[in-house]
Parts: C-alpha cells; structure tokens; sequence
C-alpha cells in the first residue's frame, strides 16, 4: 500500500514537472514576449510582412498594430505573446533586429541631413566649404543652386519647396556615403514616409 501510493506520487510529481513548469518561469517568458508584441505591432504593416510570422500570429499583430492603447490591445497581446511561447521566435527576434536598426540607422541620417541642410541655409558658402571637406563626392555647382534656392525661399516666406529638395539631395548623398550594405531593403522610403512625408523637412 505503502509502495503503490510513493509510486503514485513519484509519477504524479513527473508528471507536474513535465507538463506544467514553474508558473513563475511561464510568467517571466510571457511578459518578455508580450513586449516583443508590442515592438512587432508598433512597426509599419510592410514590417510587420517581412517578419515572416505564422498567419494566426501575423493577422493579430495586424490588428493590433491598428489599436489605440486600451484594454482589448492588451488582451490582444496577451493573445499574441500566448502564440509565441508556443514557437520558436529566434528567427523572428532576428528579424526584428535587423529592422530596428535599419530604422536607427535611416533616424540618424534623417537628423543629419535636417542639420546639414539648416546649417546650409542659415550660414551659405562657408557651411557648403565644411560640408564639401567632409563631403567630396558632393556636386558642389548643384549643392550650391539647391541652397541659394532655399535661402531665397526663406528670405520670401514660401513654402520651403526648394528646402525640402536640399534634404532630400543631402539624406541621398548620406545613404551612398554612409552604409551600403544596409540598404538592402526598401524601408528608407516607407520609413521616410513615417517621418511625416517630409512635411517638416
């Protein structure tokens, strides 16, 4: 009686550990991969495809990547980070590694040329002098045109049309002269997107 009742327990505690593991362990798993939900709904839709997600993972994030923050995002979340644990997501943590920093990578270069082309039209030929000394693949005859162009622009109070043609002359020669291994994607334009089309470029 003895023996048959350890034997059960023996099996039971086998059991226990084999099916259900520490609750604590499962929480710290779930709350890690409800953040990787949010990084994953917080990208744009093209992102969210090229994550390369199982169909029942890829339609919620859709969805929550359109939610406001409130009650039923989070439980689509939880939903979301509930599918996970049940895969492997390395694959998907490397993916999203790569995007986030391409991302980091097109922020810096949209801060540069915002800073160079201010710095352009606020000081003239001796900002275009240290811009072309750091910069010697520069056409300096149309660097020149853009920024006269976009100082008189200023000096009228238009619309900062030749402005933004500056910048985007500026951000094309910072993504050849920086690096061009990372521009195997085409998020430069969606992501350039996202910093409002420019509008305050």
């Amino acid at each position: 009686m003895i023996h048959e009742e350890f034997g059960h327990e023996e099996v039971d505690e086998t059991e226990y550990y084999a099916v259900r593991p520490n609750k604590t362990v499962i929480k710290q798993e779930i709350a890690v991969l409800f953040s990787l939900g949010e990084q994953m709904a917080a990208l744009s839709a093209a992102h969210i495809k090229s994550l390369e997600l199982p169909e029942i993972i890829d339609k919620a994030v859709i969805e929550a990547s359109k939610m406001p923050a409130s009650g039923a995002k989070k439980r689509l979340l939880k939903y979301i980070a509930g599918h996970l644990h049940k895969i492997d997501v390395s694959p998907i943590l490397e993916r999203l590694a790569r995007i986030t920093n391409k991302s980091a990578h097109a922020v810096r270069e949209h801060h540069m040329a915002e800073q160079w082309r201010d710095k352009l039209i606020a000081e003239g030929n001796e900002a275009l002098t240290e811009f072309l000394d750091e910069y010697n693949n520069a056409d300096r005859q149309q660097l020149r045109q853009l920024m006269r162009n976009a100082q008189k622009e200023a000096e009228l109070a238009k619309p900062p049309k030749s402005s933004r043609v500056l910048y985007r002359y500026l951000k094309n020669l910072l993504q050849v002269d920086g690096e061009e291994d990372e521009l195997e994607f085409d998020d430069e334009l969606e992501f350039e997107d996202e910093l409002d089309d420019d509008s305050k470029a």
